[in-house]
């Protein structure tokens, strides 16, 4: 019987609190049964920013194995839209001013293909031989900045309000998703992050730990690295690697 895939996939995860924050806000999805994997990162300094992130990866968790890249994209929108609409609700029952919100990023893989959907500044990177690609864009205010030359992308990442971001579940009555679609390849290695990591460890730094084999190793490196930055904040990454499989039948794109 033919493979429905042409990869294989292994990941790893790490989510840490971190030094400075009592609380965990991130939390993070690594499912390669269903060819998903998210990270949500509950924003800090509005009401219950935990129970956003972790509604959001509990909610996705109990989806079903896909049948077409179709039902996988279908499916995370809509678990996306029901948290934003809970959110919403549970936010208007503290009252007017309450927001119960949280970015998220997944990564979506089915057959040659994988997709990304993301609200907010929690990124998705991929590692493609020696070209590492942020393949997320980051919804923030600052971003808004660099994109009208206000500010240089070096500039950005020291900005006061660098943690601003402009699109979040939970923030307005409809979320709204940004997508990127692409074709895998073997070994591609994607990671998924919060801003805990990205704010204080540069790319450059970020693609060299990644390019090791172990990806447990990297995720773990990753998280220590951000600590010894002085990282204020929690931190979490996914890492995801494309194996090879053999043989295989073509499927209809995200």
């Amino acid at each position: 019987m033919m493979s429905p895939t042409p990869f294989t996939f292994v990941s790893a995860s790490v989510s840490e609190v971190g030094f400075v924050r009592k609380l965990n806000e991130d939390a993070c999805l690594d499912r390669p049964d269903l060819g998903l994997w998210a990270v949500a990162d509950g924003m800090g300094g509005h009401d219950s920013g935990d129970y956003a992130s972790r509604l959001i990866v509990d909610l996705l968790g109990e989806m079903h194995v896909p049948h077409s890249a179709g039902e996988l994209l279908s499916e995370v929108r809509a678990r996306l839209d029901r948290c934003n609409a809970i959110l919403r609700d549970k936010a208007a029952e503290r009252g007017e001013d309450s927001i119960i919100a949280s970015t998220v990023v997944t990564l979506l893989v089915f057959g040659e293909h994988f997709a990304c959907i993301w609200a907010g500044d929690s990124r998705l990177y991929r590692l493609r031989g020696p070209e590492f690609l942020q393949v997320s864009r980051d919804h923030s205010h600052v971003q808004e900045m660099v994109d009208m030359g206000v500010l240089s992308e070096s500039e950005a990442g020291s900005h006061p309000q660098s943690n601003v971001v402009t699109r979040a579940v939970g923030a307005d009555d409809e979320v709204v998703l940004d997508k990127m679609r692409d074709w895998l390849q073997a070994n591609d290695v994607f990671l998924l992050c919060s801003d805990g990591l990205t704010g204080v460890v540069p790319d450059a730094a970020i693609a060299e730990i990644l390019a090791q084999d172990d990806l447990d190793a990297a995720v773990q490196q990753l998280v220590d690295t951000a600590l010894a930055r002085g990282s204020r904040d929690n931190i979490t990454a996914v890492a995801v690697r494309c194996l090879p499989a053999t043989g295989w039948e073509k499927t209809v794109p995200f």
